[in-house]
């Protein structure tokens, strides 16, 4: 088949959704970054027609969604996995509301945990706040999904969940481009009845989530997205999203039912379909979700006894699982080397951890960012994280345990953009309710790790242009903060002795830890002086080697190597910088007590 390239495009799964979004008529769309996720707002941002913003939490994406689905609006949430736990108050009641214009949440799953700090299945969350839920297979698949979601969604009066996960949102695939559909126009229409949810409104509306989810279930019957695909063989595959390629990789002609929607599940297809096999194996990542439910109706099938309940499937791992003596080479793993993670040469975080690393009496509780690599050796500068915000709280709560004994050695520490997500009450809260624990923002001018997307302290909206921008000082000392203390990072010598004063003292304190990304476009572009190694002058000591910088690298020397190089016999090695990888950052040369890193200004 031809590839035509006026009406086909070559898209990942986030570029298919957000032309999905753009065609099903989305006026509205608001998001919070987050791996695997976050690419799709970036995409969007760019069709006309089409309102887009981050948002400073997925909790307030979704509100801002709902707010313009009240509007009449075609609205999109999208957040990764752990995101939707943030947004889950809105979401549950949001279900009792309904809808007047379609809204879709999109949810990003993160099997393997590539980029998150747990695995979760949230189709758990479509059963449990009673909404309907779409798993697409390929980008393709995804970008049409979107404008049977926002169907649903109008039909049904509900919102609708759509579920990817890390392989859907990054795999490249062909994408039939289609064109934007008329959608009325957003208006005001009052309906409190069904939109104020106190106790009396949300009883009634109780009872019309029931009715909603028995039409759900008629529709899933039918819904084009739910398939039989026939074969031979006696042993026969219910399988949803990714893992139906699996499936049809590893068993090329096995019957198989391929779920669109997964809940709520058509149940009279899946009986139709089991009776029509012998064995039926329910293949899917993570949780048994549709082997529970399939048990719960009655229906023999195996699964999770089978196939894996952690991380991501492939095809070796299925057809290992069902016919293990059948594996060749074509299924074989490829075998890689591990390539531990890194805070990029010059990231103005290496400083700060270097000197919290050197403070080995102080408990660091850290938060979700790149700088959540502090943890990693050498530096080995955080002792707990768990979720976002979480930092400060945590840092509270351990202050309370300890009383008099944590006194001076309990710190916080999270990015700029994670503050402003949820870490403003924690800080509120310490003031509030009195502790001595000190927090440290690390306002690198932009959401780094997700790609370097704009949040209220950058100065810029999603599309760059300019926004107001939040004075961090301003609102630390507006909450009750007394002490307030902006640290150059660089300068390392300055912020450790700044770090020792503000986490001894006997009250709440917040430093700024401030310096731009530096893989930010005008960083990139901006000429930066380059340090080199004097190999003459290096004693083997390793202070610049403990900052675990990328552009360091050392050679270790027997003691014959070491005086042939002229170095004295007990040196065991020499560091040396790598100069096509140095940003300029200088940090090395704070810490060199033996004039053995020079700096070679920029030209």
């Amino acid at each position: 088949m031809a590839f035509d390239k006026e009406t086909q495009l070559w898209l990942s799964g986030n570029e298919a959704i957000a032309l999905g979004a753009w065609e099903a008529g989305v006026r509205v769309a608001s998001g919070y970054p987050g791996t695997p996720s976050t690419e799709i707002m970036g995409n969007l941002s760019r069709y006309e027609g089409v309102y887009t913003e981050w948002a400073p939490n997925e909790k307030v994406g979704l509100e801002v969604a709902i707010g313009a689905s009240f509007a009449g609006a075609r609205a999109l949430a999208t957040m990764k996995h752990v995101g939707l736990n943030v947004a889950a108050d809105p979401l549950f009641t949001a279900a009792y509301t309904g809808v007047r214009g379609g809204l879709v949440i999109l949810n990003a799953d993160d099997p393997q945990m590539h980029s998150s700090q747990n695995e979760q299945d949230n189709r758990n969350y479509a059963f449990a706040a009673k909404l309907p839920l779409l798993e697409p297979s390929d980008p393709a698949e995804a970008k049409e999904m979107m404008g049977r979601a926002y169907q649903l969604s109008e039909q049904l009066d509900t919102p609708v969940i759509i579920r990817i996960t890390t392989r859907i949102a990054h795999v490249k695939g062909v994408v039939t481009k289609g064109t934007r559909c008329e959608v009325p126009e957003p208006s005001m229409e009052k309906s409190p009845a069904k939109m104020v949810m106190l106790p009396g409104n949300a009883r009634v509306r109780r009872v019309a989530v029931e009715k909603r989810m028995q039409a759900a279930r008629e529709l899933a019957e039918t819904l084009p997205e739910n398939r039989i695909e026939p074969g031979t063989g006696k042993r026969g595959f219910i399988t949803s999203g990714v893992p139906y390629n699996y499936v049809k990789e590893a068993f090329p002609n096995a019957p198989v039912l391929k779920l669109g929607m997964v809940w709520p599940l058509p149940e009279r297809m899946i009986r139709d379909f089991a009776a029509t096999v012998d064995e039926l194996v329910v293949v899917e990542e993570l949780d048994p979700f549709i082997e529970t439910h399939l048990k719960a109706m009655g229906i023999a099938c195996r699964g999770k006894e089978l196939i894996p309940n952690q991380g991501e499937l492939n095809s070796f791992i299925v057809r290992k699982a069902l016919a293990p003596e059948s594996i060749g080479e074509l299924f074989a793993p490829l075998e890689l080397p591990m390539r531990p993670p890194n805070m990029c040469a010059g990231c103005p975080h290496r400083g700060l951890f270097y000197g919290l690393s050197k403070m080995k009496d102080v408990f660091v509780s850290g938060d979700i960012g790149c700088y959540t690599l502090g943890f990693l050796p050498p530096l080995s500068a955080m002792d707990a994280c768990v979720c976002m915000g979480a930092s400060i709280t945590m840092a509270h709560g351990m202050a309370k345990a300890l009383g008099k004994q944590g006194e001076g050695k309990i710190v916080a520490v999270l990015g700029d953009s994670t503050f402003m997500h949820s870490g403003i009450t924690g800080l509120l809260n310490m003031v509030y309710n009195g502790t001595y624990a000190s927090v440290i923002i690390l306002d690198n001018r932009t959401t780094a790790m997700t790609g370097h997307q704009d949040n209220p302290a950058s100065g810029r909206n999603i599309l760059g242009d300019a926004a107001p921008a939040l004075d961090l000082e301003q609102l630390c000392r507006a909450i009750g903060v007394n002490r307030v203390t902006v640290v150059n990072p660089h300068d390392v010598e300055a912020t450790r002795k700044t770090l020792k004063e503000e986490i001894e003292a006997p009250e709440p304190s917040v430093i700024i830890s401030r310096a731009p990304c530096v893989l930010l476009p005008e960083e990139v572009k901006r000429k930066k002086p380059v340090y080199f190694t004097n190999l003459a002058n290096c004693t083997g000591c390793t202070l610049c080697v403990q900052m675990g910088c990328p552009a360091i690298s050392w050679t270790p020397l027997t003691p014959e190597e070491a005086v042939a190089r002229g170095y004295r016999e007990k040196q065991k090695g020499f560091a040396q910088i790598a100069e096509v990888q140095c940003n300029g950052c200088g940090q090395c040369a704070c810490v060199c007590k033996f004039d053995a890193i020079t700096r070679k200004e920029a030209k």
